[in-house]
């Protein structure tokens, strides 16, 4: 048995190494990479999975609920507000009528009303992942149709909490096995209404006053061990935590989750949360992924090709016209609403949750949600080529293109400026900055620091800003600048190579404890340097030359002086930096110059 675990766990990683690269190569990203490997590796094609794809599906669905954390995560408040007419207006409008609509269809096919309604909330879901990687790949997020997008995958998303949770309401009776309604009922019977109904509310309050006072305090302590893999631990305990306390009152977890992370969006912790949790979910979500792919059953596929084929251009034909009278009548322009109507013709990935959540609450019957797995992954498989169709042939005959937002609602990381190490430092740059109408994040790992900076008003965010998760959390793909402004020596080398290395296009300002520290800095590829030290000192030397009887004007000539000779020194030095003999003959050339330089102007001044 152990065995046949490797072996699967071999299997399925070996099938992402191989699909995902490929499948992001040729455009079609990340998500349906998954799909295919499931697809290749599934009973039906090669064989490789089979009867433990039921386990795996149990296991891997919790992607699902630590994507649901991470979304209520970004959930703000103030950005909430901001957007509350595109995401309330547009996005509920798109859920409900397309629901509606397909519900309608599926009555008129001879459905019952439940299984109506559930096949309509399920097919009324975009892809997120697939629709935010192609906006974000071709520029397209400031654009009004952009962001119309995100505020309509935005209310998708949040619109899954009650999905989930109306979804046993519509259970259907014939769905049920004789030992399952059984079950049911002994379940149901267990307990009177009233108290689930109060044990549902307590949960749910329980875990909004947890998230906003208790989780704090925690996550400091933790924080002053300064250990990462505890922290980690601490963070998926409290979502395994909020998945158990759901499941005993018999509600989705999805749903305490995303409660939990928008309690906690405003926390100094969001941005560490989120690097410590998103590999998890990126590995548990390709994992669901693979599992649908290769739960698809391909012999339906064989049987009824022109009945898939009809489904799967009906919908996004269905879809498509919706959203175009939608955008028409939120006034976007024909390019806008073209655009907007293009990339969110399909089906997404929360219909897959949903499906699962389903068949385990009896409100759809295995033969149609096997259908409706079908036709979702192939309306995704068919959005590259609908977004090829979209540039090539229609947005070229548009006699205007897209137009750039002028507002910046929904821009990522909300700040030009990231500074990592808020102590003395970096205090003055972030006052500087903020005085001058410039926003910062502030990112610092001492979480004594945060607790006092936080006690005058000031949000420090919590997370060794050396790792690439965080700042990408952060916000380091938007941003403009980096500022390290920590004092630890071997760390800032080593931030800088990070950021560097996956944010190419950031500017860098490293604060340097001295010159060997800033020759380090300077090999790695800083654009600009600071000794902590330096200007501090040299304002100090200008006084006290006027304390020694120099005039004001000819002090601070002297200290100009010596700053430009300094400059040109350190790059002079820093090109023999490493050859110990070279390097001290150019400090004495360097001093001797500055000597004559110096002695020259109060010649000439005194002369």
């Amino acid at each position: 048995m152990e065995s046949g675990f490797f072996v699967h766990a071999f299997v399925y990683l070996a099938a992402a190494v191989i699909a995902v690269p490929v499948a992001k190569r040729l455009g079609l990203g990340s998500a349906l990479g998954y799909l295919l490997a499931g697809v290749i590796i599934g009973p039906y094609l090669l064989g490789l999975v089979g009867e433990e794809g039921q386990d795996i599906m149990h296991f891997a669905e919790y992607g699902v609920v630590l994507m649901l954390f991470l979304v209520g995560l970004e959930l703000e408040p103030a950005v909430l507000w901001r957007m509350r007419s595109s995401i309330i207006g547009l996005g509920g409008l798109q859920v409900s009528v397309t629901a509606l609509a397909v519900g309608l269809i599926c009555l008129l096919a001879g459905y019952a009303w439940q299984t109506a309604l559930v096949i309509g909330l399920v097919l009324s879901m975009s892809s997120t992942a697939i629709v935010l990687q192609t906006l974000d790949e071709k520029g397209w997020m400031k654009t009004v149709a952009g962001q119309s997008s995100f505020s309509v995958l935005l209310f998708q998303d949040i619109a899954v909490i009650p999905m989930l949770a109306i979804l046993p309401f519509l259970a259907m009776p014939e769905f049920f096995s004789s030992d399952l309604a059984a079950s049911a009922a002994s379940e149901v019977n267990e307990r009177p209404g009233w108290l689930s109904a109060l044990m549902i509310l307590g949960v749910v309050v329980g875990i909004g006053l947890a998230g906003r006072f208790l989780t704090r305090p925690v996550f400091r302590y933790i924080a002053k061990t300064r250990s990462h893999e505890i922290f980690i631990a601490t963070a998926l305990l409290l979502v395994v935590g909020i998945t158990l306390a759901m499941h005993a009152v018999g509600l989705s977890p999805a749903l305490g989750t995303f409660l939990a992370g928008v309690v906690m969006a405003e926390s100094e912790f969001r941005h560490e949360l989120e690097a410590s949790i998103e590999p998890f979910k990126g590995l548990l979500l390709g994992l669901f992924f693979m599992a649908v792919g290769a739960s698809i059953d391909l012999g339906l596929i064989g049987a009824n090709p022109a009945l898939i084929t009809l489904l799967v251009v009906g919908l996004m034909l269905l879809k498509f016209t919706i959203l175009l009278v939608l955008g028409w009548g939120f006034k976007l322009q024909v390019a806008d609403n073209l655009m907007f109507s293009f990339v969110l013709a399909q089906g997404g990935e929360f219909a897959f949750l949903l499906l699962s959540f389903a068949l385990q609450t009896h409100a759809l019957s295995a033969e149609v949600a096997n259908h409706l797995i079908i036709v979702v992954v192939l309306s995704m498989m068919s959005t590259p080529v609908t977004i090829i169709l979209f540039e090539k042939l229609v947005q070229p005959r548009l006699s205007r293109t897209c137009d750039r937002s002028e507002d910046n609602e929904i821009e990522g990381g909300d700040s030009p400026v990231i500074i990592a190490g808020y102590g003395r430092f970096g205090q003055i740059i972030s006052r500087l900055l903020k005085a001058s109408g410039f926003k910062t994040t502030l990112l610092d790992h001492d979480a004594g620091q945060i607790e006092l900076t936080g006690r005058f008003g000031n949000q420090v965010f919590y997370g060794d800003a050396a790792r690439g998760e965080l700042l990408r959390a952060a916000g380091a793909e938007q941003a403009r600048l980096l500022v390290i402004a920590i004092d630890d020596r071997d760390k800032a080398v080593k931030m800088l190579h990070i950021s560097k290395l996956l944010f190419p296009q950031l500017k860098v300002l490293a604060r340097a404890y001295d010159r060997v520290h800033a020759y380090e800095l300077m090999e790695v590829g800083a654009d600009f340097i600071v000794r902590e030290t330096y200007g501090s000192a040299l304002t100090m030397g200008e006084e006290a030359l006027k304390l020694l009887g120099l005039d004001g004007g000819r002090a601070k000539r002297m200290a100009e002086t010596f700053d430009q000779h300094d400059a040109e020194g350190m790059l002079s030095l820093y090109e023999v930096w490493g050859d110990d003999h070279e390097y001290g003959l150019r400090i004495r050339q360097n001093l001797e110059s500055l000597k004559q330089v110096l002695q020259a102007d109060s010649e000439s001044r005194d002369g």
